[in-house]
């Protein structure tokens, strides 16, 4: 029998106040995320280049009428009463599998009831009644040869489930992830087996999970058996491949082994002692000398492609044991003429409102937060890769108000220097000093002991 909507859903009472109408009118002046706040020169470019086009997708968006209220955000999973004043900037390219995906993300409420509908069915009227409109609009502002590999989708959304004694109300994650051609192919589909021939070949996640959705079924489909097809890079999926950048290719180190890392990473060097008077640093440790030639973006892309197994190694640890994003894994940049390994982390500290002291937040966020980690995560990286920056970008999410509710600090430490801290040689101070901090995108000069 044929469900009604209107039985399988529940929606909050909304009351617009002149107060979100005015956040409203201010997050359309600016949303979109700016094209100095990116690092990667590679999304940095197509941010610059399809700028106003994802302006004018953002604002179509939100203007369109969803069955029930959608807010493009930053984050996911926000209360509806957040949603409003949080950072409406939702379009932004990233890295996903060394793949540049334009990624759409939103909060959408609307309320399942557990009840009356399967994990299969929620995510599937998701994917209707949201994911497919905002499709539509992104194939027709961007152009089909748009310069990236792929369309995604995060779309955060209520589960509410009831009990004799108590009602509780969940969030879900619905993830998409389209290449390019079935992004515009899916856009164009009239029928239901169109669209599931082509969600069948490309990746799908409801709250962090494989999920084969099922456009007509109550349960989901088997994903053993479907043809998932986001390709890696030109033979990244050769297993005799990987296993010989593995390898020949020592990145990481044995003394702390990672999951699918061969044992035949390179271990360690030894470390050095903590003496009152620092150890002169060995020439690959050290900072480049004058004479360096400078390094070129592509001598980037030639470190990502030689240790791409490792990377995701690395990447998928982090996301466990260091709070990395799973969007922007570690990858190797240019900065300053010199290679950088780029890594980035969500802060897990709660910070208070964003008038708050930047000063104090990136202190906080240095001390409490990723000094701790330094260590361990310096390890893990032999010393026989040649590259002379470390670059951690730390998120912080902010309280919400018509400013935004997120900020990105970065600490860009001389990889000589971190050596030195991490084995007590030198203190944080100092560390910092050798360092350049940007806070989203600005540079600051920080003092440890001002800040207390």
């Amino acid at each position: 029998m044929k469900r009604n909507l209107a039985e399988n859903v529940w929606r909050p009472l909304l009351v617009p106040t002149l107060g979100i109408a005015i956040a409203l009118s201010a997050r359309c002046a600016s949303a979109q995320v700016s094209p100095a706040e990116i690092l990667n020169p590679d999304l940095k470019a197509l941010e610059e280049t399809y700028f106003a086009q994802l302006k004018t997708l953002n604002q179509s968006i939100a203007k369109t009428k969803f069955p029930f209220p959608f807010y493009l955000s930053r984050y996911v999973g926000l209360d509806p009463a957040q949603q409003a004043e949080a950072d409406s900037r939702g379009l932004e390219f990233v890295r996903f599998q060394d793949r540049v995906i334009l990624k759409v993300t939103g909060n959408y409420n609307a309320a399942y009831d557990t009840n009356r509908m399967t994990q299969n069915e929620r995510a599937a009227n998701t994917f209707r009644t949201v994911v497919l409109p905002i499709l539509a609009l992104t194939t027709t502002t961007l152009p089909q040869d748009i310069a990236c590999d792929g369309i995604g989708f995060e779309i955060s959304y209520h589960a509410r489930s009831r009990e004799r004694s108590y009602e509780f109300e969940g969030k879900e994650n619905l993830v998409l992830v389209l290449d390019r051609i079935d992004a515009w192919a899916l856009s164009g589909a009239t029928t239901d087996p169109v669209r599931q021939e082509i969600l069948n070949r490309n990746k799908i996640y409801v709250s962090g999970t494989d999920f084969g959705l099922s456009l007509t079924e109550r349960d989901p489909l088997n994903v053993q058996a479907l043809p998932r097809s986001i390709p890696a890079r030109p033979d990244a999926t050769s297993t005799a491949r990987s296993s010989t950048l593995v390898t020949r290719s020592p990145l990481l180190n044995l003394n702390h082994p990672l999951p699918a890392a061969s044992p035949a990473v390179a271990g360690p060097a030894d470390p050095a002692p903590a003496n009152a008077n620092p150890a002169p640093s060995s020439p690959k440790d050290s900072d480049p000398p004058l004479g360096l030639p400078r390094s070129a973006p592509a001598d980037a892309d030639r470190l990502n492609d030689k240790y791409q197994a490792q990377l995701a190694s690395l990447a998928k640890l982090g996301a466990a044991k260091f709070h990395f994003v799973d969007y922007a894994p570690p990858t190797f940049m240019v900065f300053r003429d010199q290679v950088a390994l780029q890594m980035t982390l969500r802060n897990s500290l709660q910070f208070g409102l964003a008038k708050g002291s930047i000063y104090k937040r990136a202190a906080q966020s240095f001390d409490l937060f990723l000094a701790p980690q330094m260590k361990d995560l310096s390890d893990r990286i032999s010393p026989d890769v040649e590259f002379q920056f470390l670059d951690f970008s730390v998120l912080n999410k902010l309280s919400p108000g018509p400013k935004g509710t997120s900020e990105a600090i970065e600490f860009i430490c001389p990889r000589a220097a971190v050596k030195q801290f991490v084995n007590a040689e030198i203190t944080n101070q100092q560390l910092l000093d050798q360092s350049i901090i940007l806070v989203n995108g600005v540079r600051i000069a920080l003092n440890l002991q001002l800040v207390e």
